[in-house]
């Protein structure tokens, strides 16, 4: 009940409705992520779509995926022989805003002690 109250009021936490509706009615499922994100495909007018595993934040997407998405390649990940480059890191969404995000040395969030000031550092004296 309470998953069916989420995607009736929420567009965010996966598919909505509507979504799952057109999902089921003309989408024919072409793919699935590391991630557990699915793509979907209408082959009338190849209209393309993802379902997000949880949720929904376009830079999970990783970049096989994202080019299908835009139509920068036709193939799918699945259908081609796309295989990340040995220099490439493994994709990772952006983090900002999470307890994960990035926070260098000397910002107010990150909990180690600021660098001490150099001499060439001098304070503006009003």
């Amino acid at each position: 009940m309470k998953q069916f109250i989420l995607q009736f009021f929420t567009w965010w936490n996966g598919q909505t409705l509507g979504t799952r509706f057109h999902t089921w009615r003309r989408g024919k499922l072409v793919g699935t992520d590391e991630a557990g994100n699915r793509y979907y495909r209408d082959p009338r007018n190849d209209r393309r779509w993802v379902i997000y595993n949880g949720v929904a934040e376009a830079s999970a997407i990783p970049p096989g995926w994202h080019a299908w998405m835009h139509r920068t390649t036709d193939t799918a990940p699945p259908d081609s022989n796309y295989r990340r480059r040995s220099w490439e890191k493994p994709h990772q969404p952006n983090l900002t805003g999470t307890p994960r995000a990035y926070r260098p040395p000397g910002s107010i969030l990150n909990p180690a002690e600021r660098p001490k000031v150099t001499g060439d550092y001098e304070p503006w004296v009003p």
